[in-house]
């Protein structure tokens, strides 16, 4: 597992990924293993206007990681989207479905995966979808910050795999242990819409927040998003992430303890 291994950690001001002449300093210094590219420009809508930022993050940075790490024999962890697809199968995609992203995103994020393929043969490509955690920036820990409020209005008419960050962890660990390279689908178990996550966790939590299902029309986003880009995989090589829901109650579960350490309660 990757707690069982010494982790170093760089951050965008620790390396910015899209300079080659930093990502290869940073690999002779550290000298890894291993290198996971969770680094992303995933602004969806943003990338709709500022497409050479979404490429210099989402293909640049990715080439320079693949160059750098098949020079020095180093294996790559890269980490994809559920975006590279449209929606229009309807039904839970396998990593052999045909790509046909919408967005300036998903074309980014796809072309990022095309070069890491191409230039180190050592790579584990992980598409994902719907990553919420209790830390950083997350549709489902943003709608846990708004559960004061009286009502909220959720999309319910597109679906995907909610899953949660640990459970991604755990499963990129079991992939790299087995040591069979290729691109594969780790996202929580079952599908979702938004309104089915957020009720979820309100539900658990003992919410009041009336969560009204609404059409993603409603919202007027920019970029186009798949309607249906659940996560299904061919080849996990027996890796199974839990069900969304099991992720949505240790979601919940870790708030709680917060709060109550943020509350100065003393946890036994």
């Amino acid at each position: 597992m990757l707690d069982t291994h010494q982790l170093v950690s760089l951050d965008h001001a620790a390396l910015d990924v899209t300079a080659f002449r930093a990502v290869r300093d940073a690999l002779f210094s550290h000298q890894p293993d291993l290198v996971i590219n969770a680094s992303a420009f995933n602004d969806v809508d943003g990338a709709e206007s500022r497409v050479d930022e979404a490429y210099a993050v989402n293909v640049k940075g990715p080439r320079n990681l693949a160059l750098a790490t098949a020079e020095l024999g180093i294996q790559l962890v890269h980490v994809s989207t559920d975006y590279v697809f449209d929606g229009a199968m309807k039904r839970p995609y396998n990593e052999f479905d045909p790509t046909n992203p919408l967005s300036v995103y998903g074309a980014s994020k796809l072309a990022g995966e095309e070069v890491v393929r191409s230039l180190n043969l050592q790579h584990y490509i992980v598409r994902t979808a719907w990553l919420f955690s209790e830390y950083g920036s997350n549709f489902l820990l943003s709608m846990y910050r708004k559960a004061s409020q009286q009502k909220l209005n959720v999309e319910s008419d597109r679906y995907g795999s909610p899953t949660y960050v640990p459970h991604l962890a755990a499963g990129i660990a079991r992939l790299i242990e087995s040591g069979m390279y290729g691109t594969y689908h780790l996202a929580g178990g079952g599908k979702a819409s938004r309104w089915n996550l957020v009720h979820e966790l309100f539900e658990r939590l003992k919410r009041s927040t009336l969560v009204v299902p609404v059409s993603h029309t409603l919202f007027h986003a920019i970029a186009p998003r798949p309607a249906y880009s659940v996560l299904a995989s061919a080849q996990s090589f027996h890796i199974e992430l839990p069900p969304w829901r099991e992720g949505v109650a240790e979601f919940a579960h870790r708030l709680s303890l917060l709060k109550l350490a943020r509350s100065g309660m003393r946890i036994v």
